[in-house]
């Protein structure tokens, strides 16, 4: 007697194979048969005219506090997404010590709301995910930003030790459990790093077997040198390379996709194991404080502050074209302390306070240095040729599931299957349940998860491939999932009939020993 039976449904395995229609029998964590004339069970799903396939696994989130909040946060196991890599960006919520803690709280705050930013280490806060009960699975990549931050504070410079502070906490780290190396290269102090500090903290990474992830310093005008900075990192370190939210950002920048994609396979002909990750969508979404210099972060928020209230001071260091790739009136905020200002574009906000568009988002980062924007910049001509590439694989880049978020949050995967899988055939089906499963679960060294066969974890997405989609837009984003009927996660039943059931049956993900 089976703990649990699927039936009638078109089974795919995760790894690019054709569908067939198949029972699935799953017993306690793990599914046992895939075939037909499985036996019994305490409990039958009934998939017929549905798609039976590896709960999706997201390549590229920001939900690593999310489990610590009181209550359960279902917004991804209702895009049948079983497990999240999290820490991108180089924002992990460690290590960090009090004085990095306070620094994250404030300045990277929005992407952790209502959760307290500890000191503590990294396999404490793996402790404390694991107590909380996560409500998907959680495996987590060390964040370069915050391994400087917590060695250096938001210096340019390197101060003697920092560096070897910096490898020490990252060997910490790893032996942890952390699935990778994450740097945000656009952002303080990250952007500070010059390549040589970036290949000694990948060696290590990849001395564990383990890959860096990137946040490049640039996605549009100087795209070619960040990816070549990426892959010289690859290529010195010897770690494989996982090139974050793959796109081609500004009006000016269309067409370099087909830069973007060569890069990577030449670098693969190359013997670099380089692949990436991508969200469906023509708009991004980040800190307001990056579309200023970099310099006027350098000290810490109240050094921030200070220099935010003289404008035409750190407008003088601006340098022709770095001012962003988007315009103010495609430049909406999505989180600030002010909340006449959510919803609202920059350009408005400038308007209504009579500023010039550089001197509002000076005065808004004065305000709240946390504040999010999401920004129109990309062609769908790219995304859709950078979706189409093998070597890209599905990851959402989430923010926190509360207020006004960049769609992605709630709806990245059924958008990619419903859109472009299903309606405008990017890649067929096998493809594309390919991309959200084993493609990441690989890259990662998920052992057991991102595929549907006999050992497999039961890590289980049913959904309906006639109706899966997202109907939230970038006004109302929080508007829940179509089509994912059904989510399995690790022998429990966690989404039924479209509704979660309250179940917190996710499990922290060590690499090395799950």
């Amino acid at each position: 007697m089976h703990d649990l039976i699927i039936t009638g449904g078109v089974v795919h395995d995760g790894l690019g194979t054709p569908g067939r229609r198949a029972d699935v029998a799953v017993d306690e964590h793990r599914v046992v048969a895939v075939g037909s004339d499985v036996g019994p069970a305490r409990r039958t799903i009934d998939a017929r005219e549905r798609f039976v396939a590896p709960g999706f696994v997201d390549a590229h989130s920001h939900s690593d506090a999310l489990p610590l909040m009181s209550e359960p946060q279902p917004f991804k196991l209702l895009q049948g997404v079983t497990t999240e890599i999290v820490g991108n960006c180089g924002f992990s919520v460690a290590p960090l010590d009090g004085t990095s803690a306070a620094y994250a709280q404030e300045a990277w705050g929005d992407l952790f709301p209502g959760v307290a930013v500890d000191a503590g280490s990294f396999a404490g806060f793996l402790a404390r995910v694991d107590a909380a009960g996560p409500t998907n699975n959680i495996a987590a990549l060390v964040g370069h930003g915050t391994l400087r931050l917590t060695a250096n504070g938001t210096l340019r410079g390197l101060s003697d030790g920092a560096l070897d502070v910096m490898c020490a906490l990252a060997e910490e780290a790893f032996d942890a459990g952390a699935v990778g190396l994450s740097t945000g290269l656009i952002y303080v102090p990250a952007t500070y790093a010059q390549t040589d500090e970036l290949v000694t903290l990948a060696r290590i990474a990849a001395r564990w077997r383990r890959p860096y992830a990137t946040h490049m310093r640039d996605e549009g005008e100087r795209l070619g040198e960040a990816l070549d900075e990426a892959i010289e990192i690859g290529r010195r370190s010897g770690a494989r390379v996982q090139i974050s939210h793959c796109k081609a950002f500004g009006p000016e920048n269309k067409g370099k996709s087909g830069l973007l994609l060569d890069t990577l396979h030449r670098a693969r002909l190359a013997g670099i194991d380089v692949r990436g990750d991508q969200y469906p969508y023509t708009a991004s979404s980040t800190f307001l404080v990056t579309l200023l210099p970099s310099a006027a972060s350098e000290g810490g928020v109240e050094e921030l502050k200070r220099r935010c209230a003289e404008p035409e001071a750190l407008r003088r260091q601006l340098t022709p074209g770095s001012w962003g790739s988007t315009t103010a009136a495609d430049t909406v905020i999505i989180a600030h302390a002010d909340p006449s200002t959510i919803g609202r574009t920059v350009e408005d906000v400038a308007a209504d306070r009579s500023l010039d568009p550089f001197a509002a988002v000076c005065a808004l980062v004065a305000e709240d240095p946390g504040a999010m924007v999401v920004e129109h910049g990309m062609h769908e001509d790219d995304v859709v040729a950078i979706m189409a590439d093998p070597l890209i694989g599905v990851g959402s880049d989430n923010g926190a599931p509360v207020g006004v978020q960049h769609p992605r949050t709630w709806g990245c995967f059924p958008e990619f299957f419903g859109r472009f899988v299903r309606e405008r055939g990017v890649v067929g089906w096998e493809e594309g349940i390919r991309k959200a499963t084993s493609a990441t679960a690989l890259q990662f060294d998920l052992a057991h998860r991102g595929t549907l066969q006999s050992g497999s974890i039961a890590d289980i997405c049913v959904f309906d491939p006639e109706t899966i989609g997202h109907p939230g837009t970038y006004a109302q984003p929080d508007v829940s999932p179509v089509g994912i009927e059904h989510v399995v996660l690790g022998g429990t039943i966690v989404v039924d009939h479209a509704d979660f059931t309250g179940a917190r049956a996710g499990a922290v993900l060590r690499a090395g020993r799950d």
